[in-house]
């Protein structure tokens, strides 16, 4: 996520309610967070395999499987800071690696059935909770 260099010229206008806003959402994001967390936890991955595992399965082009500076981009994480997540997270047997049909050089990275399985199970009880996030995302309020 890039940001602007300056802040924009409305910035000596907020109003309180602005900040009530912007604090609110905060709240509500952390909240989603945590809760993200915990469900992630109850079913056996820990925060970071999680997002790991999202990040893969969900990938932009669709094809569920993404190569490693993908992830690293994605995860906002060094590059060797992901690859030892992703051998940890193959050990554990959460996802596969596998060279790049189109380009032998890249190293593409999978869901094994068991890393499918527990994704499905957090994201799938994190639904209200996205929806509820979404809505105040949405909100006609929001600045």
């Amino acid at each position: 996520m890039q940001r602007a260099m300056s802040p924009p010229a409305y910035a000596d206008d907020l109003e309180p309610r602005a900040y009530q806003d912007a604090a609110a959402f905060w709240r509500q994001l952390r909240e989603f967070l945590r809760e993200s967390e915990l469900v992630a936890r109850r079913n056996g991955l820990t925060p970071q395999r999680y997002r790991l595992l999202l990040m893969t399965k969900g990938a932009p082009d669709g094809s569920e499987q993404a190569s490693v500076g993908e992830l690293a981009e994605q995860l906002q994480l060094a590059q060797s800071t992901t690859t030892e997540l992703i051998v940890r997270a193959e050990e554990a047997g959460l996802v596969m690696r596998e060279t790049s049909e189109t380009d032998g050089r890249s190293i593409l990275v999978r869901l094994t059935p068991d890393g499918e399985r527990r994704l499905r199970a957090v994201v799938t009880e994190l639904v209200p909770d996205r929806r509820e996030l979404a809505r105040l995302v949405g909100s006609p309020r929001r600045r």
